[in-house]
Order: C-alpha cells, then sequence, then structure tokens
C-alpha cells in the first residue's frame, strides 16, 4: 500500500489545517513570524483533520542542529559520570558552548530510537529554538531575538560510554549522540511563550520528564546560564544562521538526564529497550520516544602501529 505523502500545516485547537497554497514548513520558517500569522490567518477557519487522526513526524527537517550545554547543574552532575569527578570549568562561564549533531537521525513524536550497541543509554531533556525570517551572521542578542521563530521540545538521546571514551580523545561527543535526536510535538511560535519572559529575557517555563511513567526530572529553563538570543547571536559569530537551523538549550538540570543522576550517586538503570521517556514542557506540549533495539555496526579495528617514515 502507498505511504500518503506528508501534509504539512497548523495546529489549530485540536485540528490540524494545510499551510496555503502548499506551502512547506521550510517556506513558513523562511517567511519568518510576520507572513506565518498572515498564512495562518488565511486557514484558521478551515475544516482541517483532527489531531486525533493524525500522525505527527518532527516538526522540521533542520538545516543545522546545534546542541549547547546551557545549565551549569547539569555540568556539574554529568561531568562526574561522563569523566568521573564533578568539575566545571571556568572557559563554561565565558561563552556558551555547543557542539553539532546529526541533522540527518531526528525523529519525531512516537518514534523510537534505535541506539547503538551500549550499556548506559540515556535522554537529554531540553528546549529547542527554530530559527526563521532572515539568514544573519555575527548578529547582536537583539538581532538574534527577532531570528527565534518558535519552540520546539528536544531529546538529545545519547550513549555515555561511548561518549565518554570519545571525549578522552578531546574531541565530540560523535557517536555517542548522532544516532537520534527528537523534535516535538511541533513548533509554537515565539510570541505564544512571550509571557513566560521574566525581567531577565530568561523563558521561565517547567520543564519534566518520566521514564516509564516515574518522574525522573524536573526544573526552570530560566535556570540557563543565558537566554536563548545569546545562544543564537554566539552561533552566528563569524558564522551564518539561517531558517530551519535548531539550536538546542542543553540539558536541564535537577535530573533532566540520567547522567547527572549517576554524577550524583543515584543507581537509577540506564535505557533499555521497551523504555518509555515523557517529556512535559509548559506551553509546549509533550513529546513522547521509546527505547528501540539496539543495532550493531560493522566493526572497526583498532589504529594500527605506523613506522612515521618521512620517504616512501
Amino acid at each position: 500500500m502507498a505511504v500518503p505523502e506528508p501534509v504539512e500545516g497548523f495546529l489549530v485547537d485540536d485540528r490540524v489545517v494545510p499551510f496555503p497554497d502548499g506551502k512547506t514548513v521550510a517556506d513558513i520558517l523562511a517567511g519568518g513570524l510576520d507572513a506565518a500569522h498572515a498564512a495562518f490567518a488565511r486557514v484558521r477557519d478551515d475544516e482541517g483533520t483532527p489531531l486525533a487522526e493524525v500522525r505527527l513526524l518532527a516538526p522540521v527537517v533542520p538545516a543545522t542542529v546545534r546542541d549547547f550545554v546551557a545549565f551549569e547543574e547539569h555540568v556539574e552532575g554529568v561531568s562526574a559520570g561522563v569523566e568521573g569527578k564533578s568539575h566545571v570549568a571556568a572557559e563554561w562561564y565565558q561563552a556558551p558552548t555547543f557542539y553539532f549533531t546529526n541533522p540527518h537521525t531526528i525523529l519525531g513524536p512516537g518514534d523510537a530510537v534505535s541506539p547503538p550497541v551500549t550499556q548506559r543509554l540515556d535522554f537529554e531533556l531540553e528546549i529547542a529554538v527554530v530559527l526563521g525570517g532572515d539568514p544573519g551572521t555575527s548578529l547582536t542578542a537583539e538581532e538574534a531575538a527577532s531570528r527565534i521563530f518558535g519552540y520546539t521540545i528536544m531529546n538529545d538521546w545519547s550513549a555515555r560510554d561511548l561518549q565518554a571514551r570519545e571525549m578522552k580523545v578531546r574531541l565530540g561527543p560523535a557517536k555517542g549522540k548522532d544516532f537520534g535526536t527528537s523534535l516535538g510535538p511541533w513548533i509554537v511560535t515565539a510570541d505564544e511563550l512571550e509571557q513566560y519572559l521574566d525581567a531577565d529575557g530568561f523563558l521561565a517555563i517547567r520543564a519534566e520528564v518520566l521514564v516509564n511513567g516515574e518522574l525522573v526530572g524536573e526544573d526552570l529553563v530560566s535556570n540557563m546560564g543565558w537566554p536563548f538570543p545569546e545562544l543564537v547571536a554566539y552561533a552566528s559569530r563569524n558564522a551564518k544562521v539561517v531558517p530551519g537551523d535548531v539550536l538546542g538549550s542543553g540539558t536541564v538540570g535537577n535530573g533532566g538526564c540520567l547522567g547527572e543522576l549517576w554524577g550524583r550517586g543515584s543507581t537509577i538503570p540506564a535505557l533499555r529497550e521497551g523504555d518509555e521517556v515523557r517529556m512535559t514542557v509548559e506551553g509546549i506540549g509533550e513529546l513522547v520516544g521509546t527505547v528501540g533495539p539496539s543495532v550493531e555496526a560493522p566493526p572497526i579495528p583498532p589504529a594500527r602501529p605506523r613506522t612515521r617514515a618521512r620517504q616512501r
């Protein structure tokens, strides 16, 4: 049976309404918020399809995915679990740090992650901004704020044992992370969350995560070290940011991942096949992901001793 083509559109109350004129999410993001509101006004009264009858996909096909580490409490805990000691480097406070992850392994709501063979599979509860409007380079924080189209929930699935090995080489994370990132359930436009901005511009929304129905972590997103516009501005330094870029906040503190809890002495087990991870963020919604079977990759031999000869 043929698989139907995905339909891209707005969520209006409890129904999904296609964008006008066959537009895509990429088109809407490129147009920016004002154009998105105009498109929404044209279709908001359309009948659409009940949300209950729709299978949601990831809300964006990212141009890039940058993932920051903006919560001090997370760094304190996870460093002990990955590196063997709790430590926040002085350099963490100087500027927001991020890594690029894989835009080709994005998962949507309800999708199962297929992890590598790992004994320490973990989740990471994050909030991500999705950029829209004009591309930009070396933006100020004010200019960067105008590029934030909206917000979604992000789960940065992590194989902590692979991550720990990679980062001993002082590079990465790479294969400990790039097998799956969940986004969803949708993009909430930036204006819808303005009511939650505190006096310093931080987004004071509550985020929590449950594993198999048990609360594991909870935090306020306003505990991050930099507000989102400053993360976007830093990402744009001497580099271009474009519509469709996704920038994760990094893992929230107070149990936003198992790695932090392990670093603080918890014996909570690593994720196993069949486990359900449910993330809820105030003002955005709920993102559920499950753990599928591990996938064993073809072996790669270790580095071979070389002579370091300079001539053939």
